[in-house]
């Protein structure tokens, strides 16, 4: 589970789930965007609206961003974490991830030197920071007076039953390890123009067939530090989403490619892209 060379980023609409009625549904569909992120090593998942004029733009915004993280979260963090809420009514039928961050290792004298793992500070002493990281007591940071409840990544310096631990930096790890949420409040447009991205991606039925960019494709993605990859909702794709801006799909990305030719069905469900495209994309790069 090596970590990319670089940056992925994924982008998807907020109305990717405006046409399912019920929650436990909607929770199910964004278990799917969270488990297909963590397979293909997604480094950021952005959210994105792509219909102003909706009236529960907003509130679902909220719902993708929060069971996404909650997803990412380790379960053993879950609880400190997050309050009971609505939105993770069905949380528990969103399926795991399984990724290197989320360890199934409780036993303090198991961990091994050099390890990582994330955690959440839970009090501040006069040594330090006192952090849970899945284990039956929790470690201290020394000489650090972090916030309560934030979340943490730490380095076994030490094993035995007591084990030391410093502060780390997720960046540090050499596997992945996990994925960020920016729940976005900036158009697509907007969103590619504000943030540097090396390479933008589109996917899209009208696209190019990736077979007939794939060597161009792979050569500008190498040379690249952050990728960007693009995807538009089942009501309407990223063509007719940029166009509510007056802009075109050549003005906001570098390349626009149907990863999903000759499809058999009139439209393909965001998740459904997302696993056929990233899957054809990561034959391309490490």
């Amino acid at each position: 589970m090596q970590r990319r060379d670089c940056k992925l980023a994924v982008a998807i609409p907020v109305s990717i789930i405006s046409d399912i009625p019920h929650l436990r549904e909607k929770t199910l569909e964004i278990g799917l965007i969270g488990r297909a992120a963590a397979i293909f090593r997604v480094n950021e998942i952005i959210i994105f609206p792509d219909n102003t004029g909706a009236p529960n733009q907003k509130r679902d915004r909220t719902l993708i961003a929060t069971l996404l993280s909650y997803m990412e979260t380790p379960q053993y963090l879950r609880k400190r974490l997050f309050k009971i809420k609505p939105e993770l009514r069905y949380a528990g039928i969103l399926p795991p991830l399984r990724t290197p961050h989320h360890p199934l290792e409780k036993r303090a004298r198991k961990l091994k030197v050099g390890e990582y793992r994330e955690g959440a500070i839970i009090a501040v002493t006069e040594s330090g920071s006192l952090v849970d990281i899945g284990v039956e007591r929790p470690v201290l940071i020394p000489d650090k007076k972090l916030p309560v409840n934030k979340r943490v990544t730490i380095k076994i310096t030490k094993g035995g039953k007591r084990p030391k631990v410093t502060l780390a930096n997720r960046e540090e790890t050499e596997t992945y390890w996990g994925y960020t949420i920016m729940s976005s409040k900036f158009s697509f447009g907007q969103l590619t123009k504000s943030h540097a991205y090396d390479l933008v991606i589109a996917t899209s039925k009208i696209g190019t067939p990736l077979t007939q960019i794939v060597d161009e494709l792979a050569m500008r993605w190498k040379k690249a530090s952050s990728v960007l990859v693009a995807f538009g909702a089942p009501s309407q794709g990223l063509q007719e989403i940029v166009a509510q801006e007056k802009l075109g799909l050549d003005e906001v990305a570098d390349f626009t490619v149907n990863t999903i030719p000759n499809q058999g069905t009139e439209t393909v469900r965001t998740e459904e892209a997302l696993y056929a495209s990233l899957a054809i994309l990561n034959t391309l790069v490490k």
